[in-house]
């Protein structure tokens, strides 16, 4: 049910785009209730009966009938009642609970030597009670002033839910990891908005660490450490999958493994199973062209990695996201609406990621500035058909840097709000 509803929903999207309809159920299904719809309803919305009103009828008839006497004895069997107002039954009194075995109103006195209500005894009238963290009051007031704080205490009217984005694997090689989880836990105390930090990015596709024990050993302590510091948030890891694309092609997997050989498919799924990541991102970066060699072309990339992503199950231990960057304020209007439907449709549709994440502004290696909207929030074809898919707001994701803002930070995650509903705060 989850799969097909999603289907439907990317489907009525991606082809609204293309002016293409989709054939309606057939007219002959006795549970078809699309005669029900208006007729101006497009056609990948279908209604089916999941009883029809014959059905229903005999339905209500079964529970109703005889005074509702099948619905009684559906109930409990063999419950054990007893009525304490009864004379002949002893209800103990539990000499340690605090009250005196009665039933009081609300606004009677409280029973002698009872709690207060639960109002803590603390001490020279500190706040002493806890979240889970032992984050000091001090450390989140100091996060809540700097600019990823103001950031995330802007995005709360907006709504959107909120990961904090920030990179430890330097931190950890030179020893300082302690120091940067307590500082990043400290962020994420501050909102309640803050659902999860993301702690590493192209993990194993940069040059970082030089062997995959290495790269599993910091996910491990890292994971560990930003548990014990902020329990209850989710973790995030974005790293490269190259081998996924390939498909079943030996020679493109045997050569990309060789390229990239800490990035093997088992040791990344690993992170998810043994419990050190809630999210799983994987970016898009060389479906354009990574696979030329083979005659292998982005489309079918993306449902080579696809097919691998199901086919490994990665969705039953932690959400999977897909990160793509090719949707830019340059593209004409054809040509936004082919990588939406390639690169953010498509993923969706193929039951490969809960969500996509999109950049919407960057710096190039030659220094410019990528944006998907124009200069100060100006109109383009690529920021118009984003506010398209209102429906799948839920399901799409970007970034924003709070300490270089396109107008104000208010302005810019009220705007984000508009397209996404999540947004990664990077933190530096």
């Amino acid at each position: 049910m989850r799969k097909r509803l999603r289907q439907l929903l990317v489907l009525g999207i991606t082809l609204s785009f293309l002016g293409i309809g989709l054939p309606a159920w057939s007219a002959d299904d006795p549970r078809s209730c699309n005669d029900l719809l208006a007729a101006d309803t497009p056609a990948y919305v279908v209604c089916t009966w999941m009883a029809t009103p014959e059905e229903a009828a005999d339905i209500a008839k079964f529970w109703l009938g005889n005074d509702g006497q099948n619905l009684i004895d559906s109930g409990p069997q063999g419950a054990i009642r007893v009525d304490c107002n009864d004379p002949a039954n002893v209800c103990a009194v539990d000499p340690d609970s605090g009250g005196d075995g009665e039933a009081h109103d609300a606004g009677d006195p409280d029973v002698e030597g009872a709690e207060d209500g639960g109002t803590p005894e603390c001490q020279n009238g500190e706040q002493c009670y806890t979240d889970g963290s032992e984050i000091s009051a001090a450390d989140k007031a100091a996060a809540k002033q700097t600019a990823a704080g103001q950031a995330a205490t802007a995005a709360t009217p907006t709504g959107l839910r909120l990961w904090i984005e920030t990179e430890l694997a330097d931190d950890y090689q030179a020893g300082k990891l302690d120091e940067a989880v307590k500082k990043v836990a400290a962020l994420a105390a501050t909102q309640p908005g803050v659902v999860g930090i993301r702690f590493t990015s192209q993990l194993g596709f940069n040059e970082t660490f030089d062997s995959a024990d290495e790269i599993d050993k910091f996910v491990a302590t890292a994971a560990t450490a930003l548990r014990a510091a902020v329990p209850g948030r989710k973790l995030s890891v974005h790293t490269v999958a190259p081998v996924l694309g390939c498909g079943a092609n030996d020679a493109c997997k045997a050569e990309l493994s060789k390229k990239y050989p800490l990035l093997d498919p088992d040791r990344i799924g690993a992170w998810l199973t043994k419990g050190y990541t809630d999210q799983l991102a994987l970016d898009n970066v060389l479906l354009a062209t990574g696979y030329a060699t083979w005659k292998i072309d982005a489309a079918e990339a993306q449902r080579n990695q696809s097919i691998q992503i199901r086919g490994r199950a990665w969705d039953a231990y932690g959400q999977i996201a897909v990160e793509d960057a090719t949707v830019t304020s340059a593209l004409t209007a054809e040509q936004v609406t082919r990588a939406l439907t390639e690169r953010v449709a498509a993923p969706l549709q193929e039951d490969a990621a809960e969500t996509v994440t999109l950049w919407t502004r960057w710096v190039n290696p030659e220094n410019q500035t990528v944006r998907v909207y124009g200069d100060k929030w100006a109109a383009t074809p690529a920021w118009e058909q984003l506010g398209k898919l209102g429906s799948l707001r839920a399901r799409l994701a970007t970034f924003y840097d709070p300490a270089h803002p396109e107008v104000d930070l208010a302005t810019d995650l009220k705007r984000l709000s508009e397209v996404f509903g999540q947004v990664y705060l990077h933190v530096a």
